[in-house]
């Protein structure tokens, strides 16, 4: 909250019109960031992601593996 007082202070010393153009640029700032947290993504845009991690795998075998792990 430290730097959220100083900020507020320094936004209190601007003149009015400042003021009202700090706070245009704020809410253009924040209402960016929300629309870009909102954003929906295809499954589709997932496709190969981590597949570094399967390099070496053979597929039937850890299948077999992870089976057999049932079993224990």
């Amino acid at each position: 909250m430290e730097t959220y007082d100083r900020t507020l202070k320094m936004a209190r010393r601007l003149a009015l019109p400042e003021q009202l153009q700090l706070l245009e640029d704020l809410t253009r700032m924040v209402r960016r960031q929300v629309d870009n947290k909102s954003q929906t993504y295809s499954i589709m845009e997932l496709e190969g992601l981590g597949a570094e991690i399967w390099q070496d795998i053979d597929a039937q075998t850890y299948v077999n593996q992870e089976r057999a792990s049932w079993d224990s």
